[in-house]
């Protein structure tokens, strides 16, 4: 349910209103836009009489949200949110570019990809510390470890960082990284996004399960932002389909879709879903083109003897070339 305050409505009133939720065990979550203020009500609103409500002076009317997801759905939060991540922003038309390798591995590997993508124009650096992997067999990431070099090439470069966090029990190692990513495959693992969305305001890019619909995604972010944290990046990284040219199949349409259904930021990784680095540069300035808030890139400074996923990694120089192709995109008038 959201609630259309009446343009210049008394704060005063606007907070006895607040109140009055609160007071029926209703979590009132204000927004304030352009054009009107909305307060959405997060909670079990089917006990509240809405002809009540509608009586108040400064209300001037009350929507019921049909869809599940309530926080995370445009109707609620009308303008783009713009999630700040320690001075990159991501949303309402500010682009960032991620980048860095699948996997952490040396600190001599990590200080010089951090050094050549930030050269190149990326806002963030990215590297895997914890490695969920299909096979036992396959290297798992280096830890803590990992996360005292990626922040180590922080200080370095002053790049913001962005790794996975697989288990709640690690979320301390996460206490100086500036977002933390949830990975597809645990998109849906409930009870580690309540846990860090009441732990922490720090933004989370939550990946698009490689066989979860939008409704799943958009209801996971809701489990983020109904436990208290509203910085939320949704990010698209490809599906499984009955294709197998590519590693996945990447679907660019949900950059629309989910612009139109949710207010949250949306982000495109061509590295994984594409599977192969010649394909990754096209997929990345198609992402551009249709109107994503950034990318999330794999470059490795020797991708064959990465120690993991270096097929899909971009070199530097690749990297570079690509980035001025987005550019260059981003320039269009259509964009503006």
């Amino acid at each position: 349910m959201i609630i259309i305050i009446r343009k210049d409505a008394p704060n005063r009133e606007v907070e006895r209103l607040k109140s009055l939720l609160a007071e029926r065990n209703i979590r009132p979550h204000e927004s304030v836009g352009e054009r009107q203020t909305i307060i959405g009500c997060i909670g079990d609103v089917s006990h509240l009489d809405v002809t009540e409500i509608e009586s108040i002076g400064i209300v001037e009317r009350v929507q019921r949200i049909q869809e599940p997801y309530k926080a995370a759905n445009r109707k609620f939060h009308p303008d783009p949110t713009i999630v700040d991540c320690s001075g990159a922003r991501i949303g309402g038309g500010h682009f960032s570019v991620i980048a860095g390798p699948c996997s952490v591995e040396t600190e001599e590997q990590i200080v010089e990809v951090a050094r050549a993508v930030k050269s190149s124009g990326a806002s963030m650096l990215r590297g895997g510390a914890f490695k969920p992997r299909t096979s036992p067999y396959s290297f798992q990431g280096l830890g803590a470890e990992g996360v005292r070099l990626l922040l180590l090439a922080k200080r370095e470069t002053g790049l913001p960082v962005v790794t996975e966090l697989m288990e709640f029990r690690d979320i301390e190692l996460f206490n100086d990284v500036d977002v933390i990513q949830i990975g597809a495959r645990n998109m849906q693992n409930f009870n580690l996004l309540r846990e860090v969305g009441s732990y922490t305001k720090k933004p989370i890019l939550l990946k698009r399960g490689m066989s979860s619909t939008l409704q799943e995604l958009l209801m996971s972010a809701e489990y983020i932002m109904s436990s208290g944290n509203p910085n939320v990046i949704l990010c698209e990284r490809g599906i499984r389909t009955f294709e197998t040219a590519m590693r996945n199949t990447l679907d660019l349409g949900v950059v629309t879709v989910l612009h139109k259904l949710s207010h949250l930021p949306v982000i495109v990784d061509p590295s994984h879903a594409t599977g192969s680095a010649e394909l990754v540069p096209d997929s990345a300035v198609a992402a551009a083109a249709i109107g994503a808030d950034g990318l999330i890139i794999e470059v490795h400074n020797d991708p064959q003897h990465a120690r993991c996923d270096g097929k899909q990694s971009l070199t530097p120089a690749d990297f570079s070339a690509m980035m001025k192709r987005i550019d260059a995109v981003r320039k269009c008038a259509v964009l503006r």
